[in-house]
């Protein structure tokens, strides 16, 4: 194990919390339990993390171990990184062929080391048919950069794939196109959704999300009472639980929506009449819970209910980011 390799390791086990070093390094699976009993885990971190370096020399640890430690870290802190959600299709009449998860990995693979030099990948199966995928990416004359990957999470039994927002715009298309064609796909299209929460993003694309069922909004809606306040407040809870279902919603910490629309008045003339561009707006709703927020707000008095489908809409469409135009 070389010093490059060496550092890598040492850089990754100081980023892991002490409280989750144990359950981290046992689902690593690398190091024997009597090794890690043998560790002293109550010294210093910088100690800690230079005998368990020590522990990897020993075992011959390579590149791809580390790497594999980095992505069940970062599984474990997915919340660190913002997800974009993207969705791909097949082509007309396009048959559904037997999906082969050592065959994907290995095409998905080869097509980025043709198209690039230097560039390592790295797998981790995960529960639900996902794959964890982990890119670091080179050029042509420098080595990857380690400290710097893409994550992407594959669900082979759906056209769905979560990528991690990543300064290099520039690799985007390469691993786009490895992803479309290692999953015998014909086209991949970045939705309009982004979220740190990944768990979110999956339940809104896969709609696992509550929506409640017809039946026990009309039965809400039957009630009678006299009192006209209770009535209002039994309306908008019934109105609140047809949108939103019971059950706590997918988490997004924002919601954007751009306006572009033509000037109109009925009055002649004025500084705006002959403007040939659109007018625009750009409108940005921030939440550490958006959804969970707007649910609220009929309830707590703070707006009508029923809210305006285009705050109401967003799980139901998959979407975030909103262009309204001219029709």
């Amino acid at each position: 194990m070389d010093d490059t390799v060496a550092e890598f390791f040492r850089r990754t086990i100081l980023k892991i919390p002490m409280t989750e070093m144990m359950t981290i390094l046992k689902a690593w699976d690398f190091l024997s339990e009597s090794q890690l009993q043998a560790v002293n885990f109550r010294q210093r971190k910088e100690s800690l993390a230079q005998d368990l370096v020590l522990l990897c020399q020993e075992k011959r640890a390579r590149l791809q171990d580390a790497a594999l430690l980095d992505i069940i870290y970062t599984q474990f802190h997915r919340h660190q990184k913002v997800w974009d959600a993207f969705q791909m299709s097949k082509g007309a009449g396009g048959d559904t062929d037997l999906f082969d998860m050592e065959q994907f990995k290995s095409s998905f693979k080869k097509i980025l080391q043709r198209a690039l030099k230097n560039v390592t990948v790295s797998f981790r199966d995960a529960e639900e048919n996902a794959v964890w995928i982990r890119i670091a990416w080179g050029t042509q004359y420098r080595k990857p950069n380690q400290y710097k990957p893409t994550y992407v999470v594959y669900y082979s039994q759906a056209p769905y794939a979560f990528i991690s927002s990543s300064q290099l715009k520039s690799n985007l298309p390469l691993l786009g196109q490895a992803l479309t064609i290692a999953s015998k796909h014909h086209q991949i299209v970045k939705m309009d959704l982004r979220s740190r929460y990944l768990d979110s993003l999956k339940a809104i694309v896969f709609k696992q999300y509550n929506q409640v069922s017809p039946s026990v909004t009309l039965k809400l809606r039957g009630c009678w009472i006299i009192h006209e306040n209770r009535i209002e407040k039994e309306r908008v809870q019934g109105v609140t639980r047809e949108i939103f279902g019971d059950y706590p919603q997918p988490r997004l910490e924002f919601a954007q929506y751009k306006l572009e629309t033509k000037f109109r008045s009925d009055l002649n003339g004025g500084i705006l009449a002959d403007r040939e561009e659109p007018l625009r707006c750009l409108v940005k709703f921030s939440s550490p819970h958006l959804l969970e927020a707007l649910k609220s707000l009929a309830p707590a008095g703070i707006a009508d209910a029923p809210l305006s489908p285009l705050l109401t809409c967003i799980p139901s469409k998959g979407m975030n980011y909103f262009k309204i135009r001219d029709k």
